[in-house]
């Protein structure tokens, strides 16, 4: 007998619409009338998971952070065996997964923390965790592969990990403000030359990355 998958919850549908309405609208502009009607769900639904919207928001951003995060653990770019080596897959995955309209590809909680960041400090913490704690899963690799080039600077594996995802957040803005993905992608053409500039020049000194 075979079993059968369980349908979403009213809660699991109402997250899931965030994530799209979100991304396609921004934060202020979306309505939890339009969270319900996209979900399909009634507001007495939304009001029995959410006690408000910035609660939903909260949660939304709890919410990605747990469905990006079993997405990028899942990627190819963790097959290879060297550690520099999957750094830089990993940043040609993200240019690979830019496609589609900007709702697919975009941040939510990017989108989010440029609205609300002096408004809902709760939403923006929300917001700054997801961010940084994927920033945290590159960490490991660039401290191995500074280890394994020799690399001694005066920057750190957290810092260069928080500027990948600061130059993807601007890609992302970028984006927006042209109404296309080709300049996301060219930044992140940009930010491979960078990581390959980085591990592989020597400087003048001759010592590598310092």
């Amino acid at each position: 007998m075979s079993k059968t998958t369980p349908k979403p919850d009213a809660r699991s549908k109402l997250l899931d619409a965030a994530l799209s309405l979100i991304r396609a609208k921004g934060y202020t502009a979306t309505t939890v009338d339009e969270l319900c009607s996209a979900a399909g769900v009634t507001k007495g639904a939304f009001f029995h998971h959410f006690k408000s919207k910035d609660a939903l928001g909260i949660a939304a951003a709890e919410h990605w952070s747990a469905t990006t995060g079993a997405f990028f653990a899942g990627a190819p770019y963790h097959d290879h065996d060297d550690p520099f080596d999957r750094l830089i897959g990993y940043i040609e995955f993200r240019k690979a997964i830019i496609e589609g309209d900007l709702a697919e590809f975009t941040c939510l909680v990017g989108t989010m923390t440029q609205e609300v960041y002096g408004s809902n400090p709760a939403i923006r913490d929300a917001c700054a965790a997801s961010i940084f704690g994927h920033a945290a899963t590159l960490e490991p690799d660039i401290e191995a592969a500074m280890k394994a080039r020799g690399i001694v600077a005066d920057w750190t594996p957290a810092s260069l990990a928080a500027h990948t995802q600061a130059v993807l957040q601007g890609a992302f803005i970028l984006a927006k403000a042209t109404g296309g993905r080709a300049i996301a992608r060219d930044s992140v053409d940009h930010l491979k030359r960078y990581l390959l500039l980085l591990f592989e020049r020597p400087s003048k000194s001759g010592a590598t990355g310092s």
